[in-house]
């Protein structure tokens, strides 16, 4: 099947208490394999690519591939922009064809953030296209996104309804307590991980699609708890 958008996908999600898995492909065996695993698992997929990965290879090159995936495949495909990281890259992950992108505006003041991001949505709503944003930040490293442990900060339920009506985003990225890197949930380690904030934003966003980064090596049961 063509590509899709996220907005029904997790709306569904939402409704089911279940998550749609986003992974980062770097070349055409990754979006084989991460295809090829949704299909056994009979499960939608978004498959992404970072502003590092772009540097590797154009928007046009990756969304030719991932197009050509999912025109075979008999599961949802979505192609979408993670992390993105100034208006500009959107505009090329638009023009390649992305059916989502996240704008990434949480190193911005709260203001900033509202601002560049309602940019983007305003341009991606006239295409068909859903966007993502982010409030908070997490700590790790993912591709050129890179924040100290003690630079994190987690997102504030207070701020949630206020930046979603005003941006006008489709998904919105928030921080409990999650990292970006494989190594999380090692021996010895214990992860502190904020539920009260995303039953917080739940209750304030009911139904609205919630995005959780840093999921590399989460335990099982703690992905359970948050679905």
């Amino acid at each position: 099947m063509s590509l899709v958008t996220t907005k029904d996908l997790m709306l569904d999600a939402q409704k089911n208490h279940y998550a749609i898995g986003a992974f980062n492909a770097e070349n055409m065996e990754m979006v084989q394999a991460i295809i090829a695993a949704a299909e056994e698992l009979r499960a939608p997929v978004i498959v992404q690519t970072t502003p590092g990965t772009l540097k590797y290879a154009s928007p046009a090159m990756f969304h030719a591939m991932v197009a050509a995936a999912a025109s075979e495949a008999s599961v949802p495909v979505v192609m979408h922009l993670d992390h993105g990281s100034s208006y500009e890259l959107a505009m090329q992950a638009f023009r390649a064809g992305y059916t989502s992108v996240m704008i990434d505006g949480s190193h911005h003041v709260f203001e900033e953030n509202i601002e560049i991001t309602k940019k983007v949505v305003e341009y991606a709503h006239d295409h068909g296209v859903v966007v993502e944003a982010e409030l908070g930040t997490l700590a790790g490293i993912e591709d050129e996104v890179k924040v100290e442990e003690g630079h994190a900060s987690y997102t504030r339920p207070e701020e949630v309804e206020e930046f979603v009506t005003k941006t006008g985003c489709d998904s919105l990225a928030i921080a409990i307590g999650t990292s970006h890197g494989a190594y999380k949930f090692k021996p010895g380690q214990k992860p502190q991980l904020r539920f009260d904030i995303l039953q917080q934003v739940s209750d304030r966003l009911p139904g609205f699609p919630i995005v959780l980064h840093g999921a590399s090596s989460v335990i099982q049961a703690v992905v359970e708890t948050v679905n």
